[in-house]
């Protein structure tokens, strides 16, 4: 475990030093790597030191040799992150547990969700120097309902049925939301200026060379292979470096407040499928329709965001970088003939 910080670490940086949680996931090494560009000084958490290959790729930013340290914490560890937050100006509550389940999902999923969110906060909390806490959610956390009008798009006020969770057993949704409804009601009771952030699909390159969930959902629509295609019939898609920045913006406005939804595109999956076999016309992305799930039309307002003068990549940008990352890494073969029209 690091040591506290001195009062001098404290004040460097562009805004102070902040933390990121999970640091070593798809997210948070993104954003680790703009906030070290954006001359931050950052702490990040990591499950265990002793994991070296986990997160030796955030030593390769730049800047992580000057202004990047790494504590060990874990989100069922009650103080566990005191050491990390304690001196923070901001925190970047991004990490969440595994999202598939190996038996008891309220177990694996939800319970950790929830009490790891209110551990982190608890450690901010105690921190006298906290100005604001940015919290990673999910767009998940507003359309998963069945009463709203599928021609008006959902906004932040939306938040999705915690029966229709449970019926069709969603327990990422679910867990999304019950932590961040957690995240508001801890957050209110205690004088914390919360901000959430709520994504959609994120699209792009991964620093981390083992793939989550959602870089091998896409990597196996790429590479054909059906059985590992795991998105439903219609969802809303960003780029990673767009919810990296929007993160950063809402922590360096000071008027921020509430939630933002951070999406670029929604889209129904047959559309997509068609834009990048178009784009990619040899690889062997999926022909076939694929089939519909039972869920309604919807979009997504994201006015809230584009009203501080947000601009989203685009559908091509986003992919694009994606498919370039996994050819970079070694995760697909991408033949000059591929580039994109």
């Amino acid at each position: 475990m690091a040591t506290a910080l001195s009062e001098k670490e404290l004040h460097k940086g562009k805004e102070g030093r902040v933390c990121v949680t999970g640091a070593s996931g798809f997210l948070a090494s993104w954003l680790i790597k703009r906030l070290l560009l954006s001359g931050y000084h950052v702490t990040g958490t990591v499950r265990d030191l002793g994991k070296q290959k986990k997160f030796e790729h955030l030593w390769k930013l730049e800047g992580a040799k000057e202004r990047l340290q790494l504590v060990q914490a874990d989100l069922m560890e009650e103080g566990s992150f005191d050491n990390a937050i304690m001196g923070c100006k901001g925190v970047f509550h991004i990490a969440s547990p595994v999202i598939k389940p190996t038996s008891d999902p309220k177990l694996e999923i939800l319970e950790p969700a929830v009490q790891g969110t209110l551990n982190v906060l608890r450690s901010c909390q105690r921190n006298p120097a906290l100005g604001k806490v940015i919290l990673t959610s999910s767009s998940s956390a507003v359309r998963v309902r069945d009463d709203f009008d599928p021609n008006i798009p959902i906004d932040e006020s939306s938040w999705s049925s915690l029966e229709l969770c449970e019926k069709f057993q969603a327990w990422y949704v679910m867990s999304k939301t019950l932590a961040e409804r957690a995240a508001w009601d801890y957050c209110k009771e205690n004088g914390i200026h919360l901000v959430t952030v709520l994504p959609s699909f994120i699209i792009g390159p991964s620093l981390p060379p083992d793939l989550c969930f959602t870089a091998s959902d896409v990597l196996g629509l790429l590479k054909g292979e059906t059985e590992k295609f795991q998105f439903p019939g219609r969802m809303g898609f960003v780029h990673i470096d767009d919810v990296a920045l929007s993160h950063i913006l809402l922590y360096e406005d000071d008027a921020s407040h509430g939630r933002y939804l951070c999406s670029s595109t929604v889209m129904d999956i047959d559309a997509l499928v068609d834009l990048l076999a178009i784009r990619y016309p040899t690889l062997p992305i999926p022909k076939r329709r694929f089939e519909k799930l039972d869920t309604q039309h919807y979009d997504l307002n994201i006015g809230k965001l584009m009203s501080l003068g947000f601009k989203f990549k685009s559908i091509e940008e986003m992919f694009d970088d994606c498919i370039q990352s996994l050819v970079d890494q070694g995760h697909l073969t991408l033949h000059p003939i591929h580039a994109p029209n």
